[in-house]
């Protein structure tokens, strides 16, 4: 395999005619680099979608209260109803594989009515009142201070967790924050801890967020019992999608919603949202897969086509070699580690272009910014492997009618030939 002389032989034939070399070469090349680029651009276009999802638990339904459709047990369609906080303990009695149910209130929005004042100054946040279990199903990193916690709920403490763009917007840039009080909708609370979300996920709206406890927020905001939506989480390993029936099903007993109404209790099932973005870019992945292979076919039938002719060339040279002895698994040998040396190389300038491509188009992305619904293009190690096994089987295919045809040769006919 190593032999000196056979290796010098391989690179000479390859070299006798340089440009039909480089041409044959291009085909597998040009292959190559198309699957690297097209697989490395939908890893970017993924990457850049699953952004969005940013860090929420993906296994994880919302689920809110709407009016009714249909009359039930004496009362009307177009019925308002709530949520209560003892829904929380019935779905957790009622539905198996719960991992999380926070129940949420809400106030305020982004950009609009200014909902918080610090001295003179004011904004427009979205505040949540919360379970401390909210942080498993909306990860953020606590900057400071710390996240709510059950001794917030139960002693009902008027304590709040401000975004780091809500810091921005009320403080000076060097300003002490933990200890300091807000004033939500005329109610004081004292700020304990600052979070940072990923800016890509969330925008700007995800760091101007406040989280106090559901218990304060209820009493100073005058909610009761009453629960705005809730975020529920299942167990690894069960679906929330397959869960979510059940879950409506108990709400809609408790509530006295008829079991036909569709439209009375609203969700927004994040996992099967998740699952049909995994799918997408599976098939996806898929025809990269065939289209980056079909090329790469293409240069392979080209490669296998010129070797035939290489194979003509060196009729005489391959007679002379049977008539002294040679036997025909050698010169069988020797035509396939042509077609693989030659598809070989071929194929690492393929890989090398791409690689390339890739790291200019992270270099510009970098400097630009992030790039809706596209970052970080790539290709991993183990597609690198896979192309060059795909190489390397190519190369023993194009290289097998050639060689099958070279030891079919007989020798007196061989040396006849001009």
């Amino acid at each position: 395999m190593f032999n000196k002389d056979r290796w010098r032989e391989i690179l000479e034939v390859l070299t006798t005619n340089v440009w039909r070399t480089i041409f044959t070469a291009f085909g597998v090349c040009w292959g190559i680099f198309i699957l690297i680029v097209l697989l490395a651009a939908g890893k970017g276009l993924e990457n850049g979608i699953k952004q969005d999802f940013g860090d929420i638990a993906t296994n994880t339904m919302f689920m809110w209260t709407r009016a009714t459709t249909k009359p039930y047990e004496g009362l009307p369609k177009g019925r308002s109803f709530e949520f209560k906080i003892s829904d929380v303990q019935a779905i957790q009695d009622n539905v198996p594989n719960m991992r999380f149910i926070s129940p949420r209130n809400q106030l305020g929005g982004f950009r609009g009515s200014n909902n918080v004042v610090r001295g003179i100054r004011t904004g427009a946040y979205n505040v949540y009142g919360d379970y401390p279990e909210i942080i498993n199903q909306d990860p953020m990193t606590v900057t400071s201070g710390r996240f709510l916690n059950f001794n917030d709920i139960q002693e009902k403490r008027k304590v709040a967790i401000i975004g780091q763009g809500v810091k921005n917007d009320l403080y000076d840039q060097d300003e002490e924050v933990l200890g300091t009080y807000i004033k939500i909708q005329g109610v004081n609370f004292m700020v304990i801890g600052t979070y940072k979300k990923n800016d890509s996920g969330n925008g700007e709206e995800g760091q101007k967020e406040i989280f106090v406890p559901f218990t304060s927020f209820s009493q100073a905001f005058n909610r009761g019992e009453n629960v705005g939506w809730m975020a529920i989480t299942a167990k690894d390993g069960s679906s929330i999608s397959q869960l979510k029936e059940k879950i409506v099903k108990v709400m809609k007993e408790r509530h006295k919603v008829h079991p036909e109404d569709t439209r009375a209790i609203g969700y927004f099932d994040l996992y099967e949202q998740y699952n049909r973005v995994e799918s997408l870019f599976g098939a996806l992945k898929g025809v990269a897969y065939i289209v980056g292979i079909m090329v790469l076919l293409s240069g392979i039938i080209g490669v296998s086509n010129i070797m035939l002719i290489v194979v003509k060339e060196r009729t005489k040279e391959i007679g002379i070699r049977r008539a002294l002895g040679e036997q025909p698994w050698s010169i069988k040998k020797q035509i396939l580690m042509e077609s693989i040396f030659l598809t070989i190389i071929s194929g690492m300038v393929g890989i090398i272009f791409g690689s390339l491509v890739i790291y200019g188009i992270n270099s510009l992305l970098d400097s630009v910014g992030p790039v809706d619904m596209f970052m970080n293009p790539s290709v991993s190690i183990g597609v690198v492997s896979g192309a060059l096994l795909i190489l390397t089987i190519s190369g023993l295919l194009a290289g097998f009618i050639p060689a099958q045809s070279a030891i079919r040769v007989r020798p007196i006919e061989a040396l006849r030939t001009e």
